[in-house]
């Protein structure tokens, strides 16, 4: 079967060439400040759950919030737009008696995010592009929820590739150039992302170029699979991602050696956004934009990154101070490495020539 190329992907390597991209920041901690009760969330839907913290759901209750923060983004200088649809899939809307829009939720979501994003590409000409985002789930094939079962699954991977084929389709139709599988934090849950991104493209007979973004669990560099970020690398290669890289857990000064070591061992592009520090004891962030700017601007001027952006804590103004930071430094360049087999168990194995 021929599967058409993505133009999206030409595209955005083209201006990746050119620049160090930006991507936006957090999407939950920009709805909270719009002060939303359960009436917003719910809207006219009818579920038979609470909807309050459903943030996914916004796109069809209250469509005007996820789409004024894309503009909000946009306007800071951002080039992708990640849809808010990190919990949109079957399992995480089961919380929310919700699980039957799935599709509707996802479709509705990108178009929100499409057409904001054509809308700026068409004031200056320069490209904007949607990342479909599909979120871990609460569940983990890797590890099993019950200490005295250890080899108990609550799903296997062929429902969990089902579900994010679902919502990775979903996505592509309503308008996303590419899919974001993010903050992994099981290796084999990514895997079942992109199996379900390879199905939906032989379905629909072109290519959808995936994103993936690691998030670690602790200092040492490794997920909670027990990845290092290397193994987990040499994991996911196959699939030939447009970019991949880390967000979430930490701040930029936390993740600065695994985004050196990345750039040294990946032979794609890479993107990573940064939590804006660590939380307080309150459990609020605030590192201010200009401190985070500052510590993706020294990752630059090394070299090693094509994309950046921030997760939680972060907003339009970090982003906006990420652009300027970076503006005029030259993109991380592609490393040219040697013919090796390269192997992944918890550690990276690469066998000798």
């Amino acid at each position: 079967m021929t599967i058409e190329p993505s133009a999206a992907r030409a595209a955005f390597e083209t201006e990746a060439a050119k620049r160090i991209l930006i991507t936006d920041g957090a999407f939950g901690t920009q709805i909270q400040t719009k002060g939303l009760v359960e009436e917003d969330y719910a809207g006219t839907l009818g579920l038979t759950k609470d909807q309050k913290g459903n943030n996914d759901i916004l796109a069809l209750t209250k469509p005007e919030v996820p789409e004024s923060i894309h503009r909000a983004y946009f306007e800071a200088g951002a080039d992708i737009a990640e849809t808010n649809t990190f919990s949109a899939n079957r399992i995480s809307q089961a919380d929310y008696a919700a699980e039957e829009l799935v599709v509707e939720l996802n479709r509705e979501s990108a178009g929100l995010a499409r057409k904001v994003a054509d809308e700026f590409a068409d004031k200056d000409g320069r490209p904007r592009f949607v990342a479909g985002a599909i979120g871990p789930t609460n569940k983990t094939l890797s590890l099993s929820p019950d200490v005295n079962d250890p080899g108990y699954r609550e799903i296997d991977f062929d429902y969990l590739t089902q579900v994010y084929a679902e919502q990775a389709k979903a996505l592509a139709e309503g308008g996303a150039d590419f899919i974001l599988i993010e903050t992994v934090f099981d290796t084999l849950n990514a895997k079942a992302g992109i199996m379900a991104v390879k199905q939906v493209e032989r379905e629909l007979g072109r290519e959808v170029p995936i994103m993936l973004s690691m998030t670690l669990t602790d200092l040492s560099g490794r997920n909670l699979s027990g990845h290092t970020v290397e193994a987990f690398w040499y994991a996911v290669r196959h699939a030939k991602p447009l970019t991949v890289g880390l967000n979430c857990s930490f701040g930029a000064t936390q993740l600065a050696p695994h985004v050196a070591h990345l750039a040294k061992i990946a032979d794609c592009l890479t993107m990573h956004y940064p939590n804006a520090g660590l939380p307080n004891e309150l459990g609020e962030y605030d590192e201010m934009p200009d401190t985070t700017a500052g510590f993706v601007r020294e990752w630059a001027e090394r070299g090693l990154v094509n994309v950046l952006g921030g997760c939680c804590g972060s907003s339009p103004q970090h982003i906006a101070a990420m652009a300027k930071a970076v503006a005029g430094i030259a993109p991380r360049q592609l490393p040219t490495l040697e013919t090796k087999t390269r192997l992944a168990g918890l550690e990276p194995f690469i066998m000798a020539a």
